[in-house]
């Protein structure tokens, strides 16, 4: 980390540890790579069963799907309406919440779009260098 980096971390002013802790928690959320296709495939169909929800988001398992659906509502990101039929009918859909985490994170593949050549470069580069070190 560079100097002037270290002094502007410094310069901050003292945060809230209750924010700081929600906020390793949300960055732990979004960074489960289940949550992140979630919150993607709704964002672009803006409502989803269950089953196109597991279809959508390939490789995840039901039980996966399940745990990452519970989690997401219970953090307000998602709303789960069940409709009295039968069979039972069960809607998601984001939030507005998880419609401003959507657009806050569209960022990060705007720069993955952006930077993809770099990314690949450098992998490529530590491959060839770890190859010529074994």
């Amino acid at each position: 980390m560079g100097d002037s980096l270290r002094q502007q971390l410094r310069d901050l002013p003292q945060t809230d540890p209750s924010v700081d802790r929600l906020v390793r928690e949300i960055i732990g959320r979004v960074a489960d790579k289940w949550t992140m296709l979630l919150i993607e495939i709704l964002t672009e169909r803006k409502c989803c069963r269950f089953g196109e929800l597991a279809r959508a988001c390939e490789g995840i398992s039901q039980k996966m799907l399940t745990q990452t659906l519970r989690a997401m509502e219970r953090d307000g990101f998602v709303t789960r309406t069940v409709y009295p039929v039968v069979p039972p009918k069960v809607e998601y859909r984001l939030t507005e919440l998880g419609l401003s985490l959507s657009e806050a994170f569209c960022g990060v593949w705007l720069w993955a779009e952006a930077n993809r050549e770099r990314i690949d470069r450098a992998r490529c580069d530590y491959a060839a260098r770890a190859a010529q070190e074994s």
